[in-house]
């Protein structure tokens, strides 16, 4: 799933390739992924993109003043091309293209744009379009952005102070810190030595300014890893840059312990025993008794 670094990176990707060109149509090939109808997604066509931003994990083109509002979810993603002029139309219902964009030609006559695909078969991307991104739900209900100034030590122990959610939850929780996804919260827990399973009240105030060292280093690190790359780059080096997601079995670049996994009904979580729980492992799925 894109997260905030590789939603931040498409930002950027984005202000620099699209930001000033107008938008000849647009192709809703997957009608699930549109959410709204009011305004009409022919609405953006003859509209220029005036500039782009970034909401947690949503992306956000400003057209005018219309808004172009994308979440990629688990299995989306953003496919820039430098010509589409040649493009064969797509029939709804074959293959992962959901959304395209098509640009107007510059002056070589090529025409770019931005294909939205999803892989698999829930189809969750979601496409808003939007005179306000508020409008869109998922927006409106955001908790603070980890990588705003705002977000400081005494912010994160008002969070997570008197929460009595695992850790490891309230962290990938957007309603209570927004972007923050599966792979980059085991990556913040691991550099902070917690357990996933620790509950966020007891947190002292020592262990609250690691976690939020944690997070704003792993982050930071992480969109500037990313910055400049292209759009088809940015899942390998998310993957390169991870040091304990999705490398269960593998030894531990910190201490050399095996890295653990605990699964669960539709996702997993990975840990460094020595690194995050005093060299336990954590038992039994969700039936155990998890350690604190």
């Amino acid at each position: 799933m894109p997260e905030l670094p590789e939603v931040e990176s498409l930002t950027h990707f984005l202000r620099e390739r699209a930001v000033g060109r107008t938008i000849l149509g647009v192709d809703v090939v997957g009608f699930q992924a549109l959410k709204t109808f009011d305004p009409p997604a022919t609405a953006l066509g003859g509209l220029t993109i005036t500039g782009v931003a970034r909401h947690g994990k949503f992306l956000d083109l400003d057209c005018d003043g219309l808004h172009l509002v994308i979440h990629l979810a688990r299995a989306g993603w953003l496919r820039w091309r430098d010509d589409l002029s040649g493009a064969k139309p797509v029939r709804p219902g074959k293959g992962p293209l959901a959304v395209r964009v098509r640009l107007t030609p510059d002056d070589e006559g090529q025409a770019p744009g931005f294909e939205l695909t999803e892989a698999g078969t829930q189809k969750r991307l979601a496409v808003y379009v939007t005179r306000n991104p508020d409008e869109v739900p998922g927006i409106a209900a955001l908790g603070p952005d980890p990588l705003d100034p705002s977000f400081t030590v005494a912010a994160l122990k008002r969070i997570v102070g008197g929460n009595r959610t695992q850790i490891k939850g309230l962290l990938r929780d957007q309603k209570i810190i927004a972007g923050i996804g599966n792979a980059y919260s085991d990556e913040v827990l691991h550099a902070a030595r917690m357990s996933p399973f620790k509950i966020a009240a007891t947190l002292t105030d020592t262990q609250i300014a690691d976690l939020h060292e944690a997070i704003v280093t792993t982050l930071g690190e992480a969109v500037e890893r990313a910055h400049g790359l292209a759009a088809k780059d940015l899942k390998a080096e998310k993957k390169s840059g991870l040091r304990v997601h999705n490398r269960a079995g593998q030894p531990c670049d910190v201490c050399g312990d095996t890295i653990r996994e605990v699964s669960f009904a539709d996702s997993s979580l990975q840990y460094c025993p020595t690194c995050q729980t005093g060299g336990k492992p954590l038992a039994d799925r969700r039936l155990s008794r998890l350690l604190k």
